[in-house]
Parts: structure tokens; C-alpha cells; sequence
């Protein structure tokens, strides 16, 4: 069974029904074990924004990474600006040695360093519903980039 850690923003109600697909179509998938989505394990013994939350999430988030097999970013951009968050996800598993399947659902202009760093492009969250986590096809993105 493959761990993911499923990484993408959730702050506004565009990006959190975006998020709930995904988390969907994980748990859908027989191959998917455990899967660690960062909007359901919010730090909340610190206030938000306090140094303490800061440093308790940011540890979370990266050892949740280090413990997964694959993560699984949701490529939202605004504009063609991606969540800066998911951004470092993806570089840290990138350099962690970790597969990144990137989920690209919006019709716009990829970052290089994204496309570059990714083992599969998928564009619809329900295609995570048979992807093959035990063989982790290759499915590079071919569009523009920037």
C-alpha cells in the first residue's frame, strides 16, 4: 500500500472542493494506504500564525513528507502564479528523492521547474482514482511553460 502525502492549498471554497475530489479519488484507489492531507491535521494547540504554529506545521508537513511514498500535488494556480506552499512541497520531495504526481486541472501555463520535476501529469483528480501507484507510470506534461 502506497503512503501519500497529498499536497495543494485549501483556502477558499474553489480550492477546498478541488482538495476534497482529490482526498476522494485516494481513497477510492486499492493501491493508496495512508494518506496525509495537511487540511485535516491543522496545528491547533498554537494559535495560527504564532512562531510556535509556524515551526510545529512546518515540521509536521515536512516529516509527513519524508514518511510518504509519493506525493501528490494540486497544481492551483491563480493567475499563473502556483500556491507557494505547494511549491516547496513539490521541490522537497523533488530533492527528497520522492515521485510527484502533479494533478493540473485549470487551463493555463505550467512552471518548468514543475513539469520538470514530476514523475506523472494528470488532469482531473478522478484519475487518481486507477492511477498505478505500484508502478508509477511516467506521464510527463508536453504544454507551454514558463
Amino acid at each position: 500500500m502506497t503512503n501519500i502525502y497529498l499536497a495543494g492549498p485549501f483556502f477558499d471554497d474553489e480550492q477546498l472542493e478541488r482538495i476534497g475530489r482529490a482526498e476522494q479519488a485516494l481513497a477510492a484507489n486499492p493501491q493508496v494506504g495512508h494518506v496525509f492531507s495537511p487540511r485535516s491535521h491543522e496545528v491547533r494547540d498554537f494559535e495560527m500564525g504564532t512562531p510556535a504554529w509556524c515551526a510545529k506545521t512546518f515540521k509536521m508537513d515536512t516529516d509527513q513528507i519524508d514518511a510518504a511514498d509519493v506525493v501528490v500535488a494540486l497544481a492551483d494556480y491563480v493567475d499563473d502564479q502556483v500556491d507557494s506552499g505547494t511549491a516547496f512541497e513539490i521541490g522537497y520531495a523533488y530533492h527528497s528523492h520522492t515521485p510527484v504526481i502533479l494533478v493540473h486541472e485549470k487551463d493555463n501555463i505550467v512552471n518548468l521547474m514543475l513539469a520538470e520535476s514530476l514523475q506523472a501529469y494528470l488532469t482531473q483528480a478522478d484519475e487518481l482514482r486507477t492511477y498505478d501507484f505500484a508502478k508509477l507510470p511516467a506521464n510527463r506534461y508536453e504544454g507551454e511553460v514558463i
